[in-house]
């Protein structure tokens, strides 16, 4: 069975580098993440880490690829249930005055807890850097009616 795939693409009104460092630097990714921060040292085979406020690792994984600023690959679980693996693939498209970002979720469990987190999560996070790039003010991702 194959498994499921999601992908989403973004135009920004950024820079490739704007852009990368939104996703790499954690003084950006918390200003649009919910306080929440990416960490590595971005080298393939190291690990990364996405810790809330408080310093807890929500996800972790590995980085498989990273060129810088096009194209960054990491495994993605839940420290929870490492066995349930994942990958995304962020590739950055230079544009005429913007880019184009692509997220790739790959390899996702049919029916998972991480393919539901990721399916609402994405298309928020996304939102709020495009956001954040755009005006300087990320959005509330955790926003409910």
């Amino acid at each position: 069975m194959e498994k499921p795939k999601l992908i989403y693409t973004t135009f920004i009104r950024s820079t490739p580098k704007k852009t990368w460092e939104a996703i790499t630097n954690p003084k950006f990714t918390r200003q649009y993440w919910a306080g929440m921060v990416n960490v590595s040292d971005w080298n393939p085979g190291s690990q990364w880490e996405h810790l809330n406020p408080d310093k807890e690792v929500w996800v972790m994984g590995e980085v498989l690829e990273c060129d810088p600023p096009k194209r960054l690959v990491l495994s993605w679980a839940d420290p929870d249930d490492l066995k349930d693996k994942s990958v995304v693939t962020f590739e950055i498209e230079k544009l005429k005055g913007s880019v184009c970002l692509t997220v790739t979720h790959d390899k996702l469990k049919a029916g998972s807890k991480m393919l539901r987190g990721v399916s609402w999560g994405w298309p928020r996070g996304l939102s709020s850097m495009k956001s954040f790039l755009e005006t300087g003010k990320g959005l509330n991702i955790f926003a409910r009616n």
